[in-house]
């Protein structure tokens, strides 16, 4: 019937409809509570172990792979049928067409950019702890004298490695180093120059700032561990021949000297960022022009 209303059930009379402000009903559902923030883990102290296993993984993630690939690329090349100055080891290469130039540069540019992800790391385990990057003299607090000793010693070492490359690869012991195998673009000498820098920060960082800073921890005598460091690194140069290997091991022990002295990283980064720009970019100019050079 019009205007008629229907009889109200027994549950709608015995649940009236609630009003704002009005309190809920004991069977409606309240809201969930905010759920606390779980309490930071405190902080674990630095036992031999742990720094064995961090020392262990840092370098797994960096520099020991690049050993054991060095080795590898070593064994094959004393076994082709070729003589070790008959074969060429390319440095830095192109890695896209020459016709895809902007290819090339992005993975060039991201190549170079997680190559250094195990520096950030190393940074990042030093902050936990009562240390940081200073500690090991990574920082930029003496620009003048870093700049110059670093000078200094890229000029001793650079000569010296020079000589070494050459005689050693006229006896037949090195291959044929190309610093530089990119394709001619706009960008190319600056991307030798960012390869060049990341060469330095990566390995002083990691084999002499870290390794010696951890190693010390250990409790190894300062003797051995520079030689460990600087057979870490004349093993990744391995694959440029027996001469390099050898050359390297004396740089290592030059640059862990030169830090055990200074407590300083940053001069060994700029000293080795030198050598290898000059080196890059020489090589551009030079190899095919003067004859005395390999692979001219």
């Amino acid at each position: 019937m019009i205007g008629s209303m229907a009889e109200p059930t027994s549950d709608e009379r015995a649940e009236p409809h609630a009003t704002p402000g009005s309190p809920a009903s004991p069977g409606a559902s309240e809201p969930a509570a905010p759920r606390p923030r779980a309490p930071l883990p405190a902080a674990a102290a630095l036992t031999p172990r742990l720094l064995r296993g961090e020392v262990a993984m840092v370098l797994l993630l960096s520099l020991a792979a690049a050993a054991v690939s060095a080795v590898i690329s070593f064994v094959g090349s004393i076994t082709a049928p070729e003589s070790l100055a008959e074969q060429t080891a390319s440095l830095v290469g192109s890695r896209a067409e020459a016709e895809r130039p902007w290819l090339d540069l992005a993975r060039q540019l991201a190549a170079v950019l997680f190559a250094l992800a195990p520096v950030a790391l190393v940074v990042h385990l030093l902050h936990r702890g009562t240390e940081s990057a200073a500690t090991i003299g990574f920082d930029l607090r003496r620009p003048g004298r870093d700049l110059l000793g670093g000078a200094v010693l890229a000029a001793l070492i650079g000569c010296g490695g020079l000589v070494v490359y050459l005689v050693s690869w006229r006896l037949g012991l090195t291959v044929t180093v190309a610093p530089s195998a990119l394709n001619e673009h706009w960008w190319t000498l600056p991307v030798l120059v960012l390869q060049a820098v990341k060469n330095g920060v990566l390995e002083e960082v990691i084999v002499v700032g870290y390794l010696m800073l951890r190693l010390d921890q250990l409790g190894w005598p300062p003797v051995r561990a520079a030689v460990a460091g600087s057979l870490l690194r004349a093993t990744y140069h391995l694959y440029q021949g027996v001469g390099m290997f050898f050359g390297n091991l004396v740089m290592g022990l030059v640059f862990c000297w030169f830090y055990r002295r200074h407590g300083r990283v940053m001069p060994l980064v700029v000293a080795h960022s030198l050598i290898d720009i000059v080196a890059f970019v020489g090589s551009v100019y030079l190899i095919g022009r003067v004859d005395w050079l390999p692979g001219a």
